[in-house]
């Protein structure tokens, strides 16, 4: 039956209204990863001669020199022990950098000698006993790609390749390996120099008190200079995805994740839009499988810069959230059983977050929940967050397993460390915010016996720091022990003596 000419117009509607909702489901994505290349073109800040900062962006500091240790070994040991001797005279303090990730001052001491470790990089592999002998400095890029070549990987790391291994150390970092406990169980000894320039090698049979304070110590009581790191084989493995309700995480993680032998990374994401807020998570996962692994050299690469743009899009944007929430999860979808190798994993780059804009920083913060109260904590950082105009970017859910090993140790059972992302405008007002939402945070983590991690802004008092680690009082008991005249410092050392 022939149509109407008023059904033919219908039609020419109906198909008219499908053509533009199509092409604005392309368009408006795409024009608004543009318009946030286009907002990040702004001067690029510069730190003057004399000054030095950390990634906060927000401890700008006046400091007596910056020294960049030598690459050999000899020359540098040399070098430390003239300039500690001069620090001394001098009654300068000396603080220990590295690639300085942390964000309350950790590498920095006021006035004093800064010591960039990045230079001494060194590496030698013993396959026989799967332990990489590394300089302090080197990066874990730089481990990654030697052990790449020799079929090897590193056991623990945080999720950045950028981050140097003496820094990782001194802060103890975890990262999102199934059933890890952190860094430090990685770590079978070190070298370190103390203030009178005395070598001493730290494990867990020998100095072992030491080797407990400077892992997880902040370069408090000496200088990290050789270590010995257990490493494991690169294996292949692949990727899964399944979206849940933040009160079935915890059971689903034991049973897609602990129950399977084959997986080797996991971690969560939480929905931060607005819609569905912290109504939704991610898990994710990866699990070996009996392919060989590609070397990273002949690895294809994902087109970085939109990657970082779909994650910048989302700053101060409920679209821009709604629309990474959507492509990720998409993906996840859509490419199924993606292989990757381990060191493909392991090789990220903090780029691929990076923040361009000299008005705002990007800030870390980390809760670790005890398992049993990761529902509840959840539930009640729902008002919170919603109260404040901090702008919340992401949080992650990775597992942590208990650490027997560092003195300051954050993991002391099983616990999941939530952490967050947050953009910051670079005013007082934000600041002060930013230290108020800190510390309701905090509130919550202790109401459910957490703790919080401390590389991060010195928002938490005295007092309530204590809460979190007990052990405080001790811990700088014992720097005055090793270190009496206290000539390594720092700001987080001055604020919580």
């Amino acid at each position: 039956m022939a149509f109407s000419q008023r059904d033919q117009q219908g039609r020419l509607w109906a198909w008219v209204l499908l053509s533009i909702v199509i092409c604005l489901s392309i368009a408006l994505p795409i024009w608004h990863l543009f318009s946030t290349k286009l907002q990040q073109k702004h001067p690029e800040t510069t730190v003057a001669e004399g000054y030095i900062n950390d990634a906060s962006q927000l401890n700008l500091t006046q400091v007596h020199r910056v020294v960049d240790v030598a690459q050999q070994s000899e020359q540098m040991r040399q070098q430390l022990v003239e300039l500690l001797s001069y620090a001394k005279a001098k009654q300068l303090k000396v603080s220990i950098a590295g690639s300085r990730h942390s964000m309350g001052g950790h590498t920095i001491a006021p006035n004093g000698i800064v010591l960039n470790m990045l230079p001494y990089k060194h590496m030698q592999l013993d396959a026989q006993n799967n332990i990489l002998h590394v300089g302090a400095g080197a990066t874990w890029q730089d481990a990654i790609e030697y052990l790449d070549g020799k079929g090897k990987s590193i056991a623990i790391m945080q999720s950045f390749s950028n981050f140097s291994i003496g820094g990782s150390i001194s802060v103890n970092g975890h990262g999102w390996q199934k059933a890890a406990p952190p860094l430090s169980a990685s770590v079978e000894s070190f070298s370190l120099m103390k203030a009178n320039g005395e070598i001493v090698q730290c494990s867990r049979t020998e100095n072992p008190e030491l080797f407990k304070l400077v892992i997880g110590g902040y370069g408090l009581f000496g200088i990290i200079l050789d270590v010995q790191l257990k490493v494991v084989d690169n294996v292949s493995l692949a990727f899964h995805s399944v979206t849940l309700k933040p009160e079935n995480y915890v059971s689903q993680y034991q049973k897609l994740v602990r129950d399977n032998p084959k997986v080797q990374f996991a971690y969560g994401r939480l929905r931060i839009s607005k819609k569905n807020f912290l109504e939704q998570v991610t898990l994710n996962y990866f699990e070996q499988t009996p392919e060989q692994p590609e070397f990273l050299a002949s690895a294809s690469l994902a087109n970085e810069e939109l990657r970082r743009l779909v994650f910048r899009g989302s700053v101060q944007s409920e679209y821009g959230k709604r629309l990474r929430w959507d492509l990720e999860n998409t993906l996840n979808q859509i490419t199924p059983y993606q292989q990757f190798s381990r060191n493909q994993i392991l090789n990220e780059h903090s780029s691929l977050i990076e923040n361009k804009d000299p008005r705002s920083t990007d800030l870390l913060h980390e809760y670790f929940i005890p398992e049993a109260q990761l529902q509840n904590f959840i539930h009640d950082l729902r008002p919170i967050l919603k109260a404040t105009n901090i702008d919340l970017l992401n949080i992650t859910i990775r597992e942590v397993s208990p650490d027997r090993d560092a003195f300051m140790n954050y993991a002391r059972e099983p616990v999941f460390g939530l952490v967050f992302l947050f953009s910051q405008q670079k005013t007082a007002e934000q600041e002060q915010e930013m230290r108020r939402l800190t510390n309701a945070l905090l509130d919550i983590t202790l109401r459910y016996k957490g703790t919080y991690y401390l590389p991060y802004r010195l928002h938490i008092g005295r007092e309530k720091m204590r809460l979190a680690y007990p052990q405080a009082d001790a811990f700088f008991q014992l720097k005055k022990k090793y270190d009496p005249e206290e000539m390594f410092s720092n700001q987080f050392y001055e604020y919580y003596r």
